[in-house]
């Protein structure tokens, strides 16, 4: 088991609207999201949940992941649950989705965009630093 926190970097190739459960409809730009989340129960069981294209829908990425693909991934081990530090800061650099990701804590958003992949990833790998985790698995996806 490896309890921690990741970010997955994400890809929607098209402008698209959908319907994130009780959120509603939301629009996506082209371009390219972060999505931090925590995983205490296992980051790497987790990540591969995510990849997966059969899955019950039960979270906001759920959905966005049916129409867009994982193209990285950033882990940070640990039993705290420092994703919504890292969103935090994330927040400070790059426009976000009100609400996604965060229906359990006081956080604007665990999602976040950028038309520019290097920046995005710049941007992710600075927040976790930032927020005194270190990442153990960076990477293609």
């Amino acid at each position: 088991m490896d309890p921690g926190i990741y970010a997955l970097l994400i890809y929607v190739p098209y402008d698209l609207s959908l319907n994130i459960g009780q959120l509603g409809a939301i629009d996506f730009k082209r371009g390219y999201y972060a999505y931090v989340g925590s995983a205490l129960g296992g980051i790497s069981a987790r990540v591969r949940r995510h990849l997966r294209s059969e899955k019950k829908l039960h979270w906001h990425i759920d959905h966005l992941l049916l129409h867009a693909r994982a193209v990285d991934v950033v882990a940070a081990r640990g039993r705290g649950r420092k994703e919504c530090t890292v969103a935090a800061e994330l927040a400070k650099h790059l426009p976000s989705i009100k609400g996604f990701g965060s229906s359990d804590c006081n956080c604007e958003s665990h999602l976040f965009y950028s038309p520019d992949f290097d920046e995005l990833r710049r941007v992710v790998f600075e927040g976790f630093k930032e927020s005194g985790v270190k990442i153990f698995k960076f990477g293609e996806v």
